[in-house]
């Protein structure tokens, strides 16, 4: 890539968009096209000198318009959420593959050199995920398919897409399957931001109101890893520009996996308080256990994402700390998208 060549993010008005846009700007890159159908005050991060529209790609016209002269393109957009939201909207993050469909073609039809699709997790075989204390999910753990309803299936039929174009017409795509990011610029309150979000600004709550409790969805023993947000930007570099990857899925993500009443618990510390719990079995709560095996990334990057959550939940933490007293006082915040 020369410093000028244009590079399109798509989905850049949210959390993981913002942030790549800003680390190609650290980088030198000059020409940037950052699209979003939201309207440009719920942008999360606005980055100076960056070619900001505002298009629905759902429509395919649009993504004609926000492909046209890009080198790369690196496709984050979708309609999603946390746990809360993707149980809840199926249809909506099915409708995501009008998105996935209408984009990969345009940037083909407009000589893209490569192209990134942001895949998920949720993509991988639900019934390996019944127990907290599941193995790691490797890359062809997502066959036989069972994929989480509506955004797992989504992600999975658009990897195959990307799969295709490389296959029959050579078009370098890459496809790495997100787990769980989190950090500062996230979304953290409205419905559809991530657990550690969630948590960090529900412990922020108890503490300002004087209310010493916290509801916790599910039972608690659920597992995850979560990966902090500086990881994600460098990985979907190294994972776009590997061609030993060209239209192979790889996990992103840390191998740490952590039980939700362990994130609770290193929030209260954090935060200096010790909640009573109250365990909502009716709340969505997603798969048992997932965790990311990544023997494979780091065989053929000889890298993988490694910042620990006890590091990145602290300043996570901050960061919503600071917008919630912000809110409070009248000051404006990263928004909400519902």
């Amino acid at each position: 890539m020369k410093n000028n060549d244009l590079i399109l993010v798509t989905g850049a008005g949210g959390f993981i968009g913002g942030a790549l846009i800003r680390y190609f700007r650290k980088k030198g890159f000059t020409r940037i096209r950052a699209v979003d159908k939201k309207p440009l005050p719920m942008w999360y991060q606005r980055i100076p000198d960056v070619e900001n529209l505002c298009l629905d790609l759902c429509e395919k016209d649009n993504c004609v318009k926000a492909a046209e002269g890009a080198v790369e393109v690196y496709q984050l957009a979708a309609d999603m959420g946390g746990m809360g939201f993707i149980e809840r909207f199926r249809i909506e993050c099915l409708r995501s593959v009008l998105i996935n469909t209408h984009m990969i073609e345009a940037a083909y039809r407009a000589g893209c050199q490569r192209y990134f699709f942001s895949s998920s997790a949720c993509a991988y075989n639900v019934k390996l995920q019944e127990d907290p204390n599941c193995r790691a999910l490797k890359e062809s753990d997502a066959y036989p398919a069972y994929a989480e309803r509506g955004y797992g299936w989504e992600k999975l039929i658009s990897e195959m897409f990307c799969q295709e174009y490389w296959a029959e017409r050579k078009m370098r795509t890459a496809i790495a399957r997100f787990h769980n990011v989190y950090g500062p610029w996230g979304t953290w309150d409205g419905g559809r931001e991530k657990a550690p979000a969630a948590i960090c600004r529900k412990v922020i709550e108890a503490k300002d109101t004087g209310n010493k409790e916290i509801v916790i969805w599910g039972d608690g023993h659920q597992t995850r890893s979560f990966m902090y947000i500086d990881d994600c930007v460098l990985g979907i570099d190294k994972i776009m520009h590997a061609d030993n990857l060209i239209a192979t899925p790889v996990n992103l993500g840390t191998s740490e996996m952590i039980s939700i009443n362990d994130l609770v618990s290193l929030a209260e510390t954090i935060g200096g308080v010790k909640l009573k719990r109250r365990y909502d079995l009716n709340a969505p709560r997603g798969v048992a256990g997932r965790n990311s095996d990544n023997t494979f990334i780091k065989k053929m990057l000889g890298w993988e994402p490694d910042t620990p959550i006890r590091k990145g939940l602290v300043t996570t933490y901050q960061w919503i700390e600071q917008q919630y007293d912000d809110r409070k006082a009248g000051k404006e915040t990263v928004r909400d998208t519902i």
